[in-house]
């Protein structure tokens, strides 16, 4: 039960990380087509799905898009683009362990699909005239492709040096 325990604790610890970073990360955006591109966003999906799963992966994107709105540093947007992502490349990493396909997942899922899920969105809720459904595809793309490269970057240097398995032990499951 103790491992069970300090797992958990683990786990709430670097998702409070992960979301810190997101939200910090943020200020880094740029806006494009009236939405604003966060990188670290993206970056911060494929880590935390190859760190904690992609149930962690969607409350840190839903957490970080929450604060981000509340804070002032993203608009509702956030929502769909960071929480489609964080999905797909967290269940695409749990049933397939590998990063290419991972980060691919993330681009596509944020990119395409929350691009697309985003329009709704910013005409029913925000209450603005997009051009069209697929006006939020290519800012998301922009943004997601950076965070991807960066996250697989990050974690094939952080899984080369064994930090991953000391951060959060995944029962032996390797990142390839």
């Amino acid at each position: 039960m103790k491992t069970e325990q300090k797992n958990l604790t683990r786990k709430l610890a670097a998702a409070g990380v992960l979301t810190a970073v997101a939200v910090v990360g943020s200020t880094l955006g740029f806006p494009v087509a009236g939405s604003k591109c966060a990188p670290v966003q993206h970056m911060v999906n494929i880590l935390a799905s190859v760190m904690l799963g992609p149930a962690w992966s969607v409350g840190i994107a839903f957490c970080a898009s929450l604060l981000r709105n509340l804070t002032g540093l993203g608009s509702l947007m956030a929502f769909p683009g960071s929480m489609v992502g964080a999905l797909l490349c967290g269940l695409v990493c749990r049933y397939t362990g590998n990063l290419k396909l991972t980060c691919v997942a993330e681009a596509f899922g944020t990119g395409v699909l929350g691009g697309i899920a985003a329009y709704p969105v910013a005409k029913y809720i925000v209450g603005s005239a997009p051009a069209g459904l697929f006006i939020y595809v290519v800012p998301f793309l922009i943004s997601t492709v950076a965070g991807s490269i960066l996250a697989f970057i990050l974690v094939t240097i952080l899984e080369k040096g064994g930090v991953l398995e000391q951060l959060v032990p995944r029962q032996g499951r390797q990142v390839r």
